[in-house]
């Protein structure tokens, strides 16, 4: 053995002899089967190897990994990855309940697989169609199941231009005004997403109905919760709002184009 170990090992021998004439610490050593007048450190390590390779069983080998996994859990920046890793170490420690025969930890773990594999399948299709929507389809269809339904009736002014913005609508049904701009808003529509972006979060234009219809919502605190729950989500959303950016720049420079023509037309 190295001088270096021995000086190391007789270090640590010393510090168990002190230790030792604790009576508590006594007690705990005759618990795990160790002599309090016989105490060395090849003594504790080769107890402690014994009991490992007594305790080595299949069930605590699917406990063993399954505590891995929900370790890696805590390490992960991203909800994808995080759902998968939770849901394989409640799998091995079902499998661990059921080979340990202990009912609660089986049923516990058995329960949480559905919930996961539940919020895992919810979080990969809103990344699919907010994918869908950077490639083209401008509909937000995916973000239903996270809104909550309001009504308004005709003459009902949504926001005004300026007003501390909050919330996200997605129109169903009734028409929408925008007002400084003088364009109609159908069913389908996305209203107030550039005030998510805006860094006061304001409200760009002001909004008000002008037949009956129903809206659904959805707050910047919920949205921003969606968006860094998966960074990829968050891309594309970046995307879709950039593409709503630039119709409403087009449209703009259409109508002043439009304008313009129309004033030189009555000059001449």
């Amino acid at each position: 053995m190295p001088s270096g170990s021995a000086d190391i090992s007789s270090i640590l021998d010393r510090i168990l002899d002190a230790a030792t004439d604790n009576l508590r610490i006594a007690k705990i050593l005759i618990q795990m089967g160790l002599d309090p007048n016989n105490v060395t450190y090849d003594a504790i390590f080769n107890r402690l190897l014994e009991i490992f390779v007594s305790n080595i069983t299949l069930a605590n080998l699917f406990a063993a990994v399954g505590a891995g996994f929900f370790v890696a859990t805590l390490l992960m920046r991203t909800m994808v990855p995080l759902r998968v890793a939770n849901m394989i170490g409640c799998a091995l420690f079902t499998v661990f309940g059921a080979l340990s025969a202990n009912v609660a930890t089986f049923l516990l773990y058995l329960l949480l697989l559905p919930i996961n594999a539940l919020r895992l399948r919810q979080m990969l299709k809103l990344v699919k169609k907010a994918r869908h929507a950077a490639e083209g389809d401008m509909s937000i269809e995916w973000l239903k199941p996270f809104m909550t339904e309001r009504k308004y009736r005709r003459g009902d002014t949504l926001f005004k231009l300026g007003d501390p913005a909050k919330e996200m609508l997605l129109t169903v049904t009734g028409k929408f005004l925008v007002k400084e701009i003088n364009v109609e808003i159908g069913p389908g529509a996305l209203m107030g997403e550039l005030g998510f972006l805006t860094p006061d979060n304001r409200r760009t234009g002001t909004i008000q109905c002008i037949e009956d219809g129903q809206v659904l919502t959805i707050t910047y605190d919920r949205l921003l919760e969606i968006y860094f729950q998966d960074p990829q989500f968050g891309y594309y959303f970046l995307v879709l709002t950039s593409q709503r950016l630039l119709q409403n720049i087009d449209r703009l420079q259409k109508q002043l184009a439009a304008e313009r023509a129309a004033t030189t037309n009555r000059i001449a």
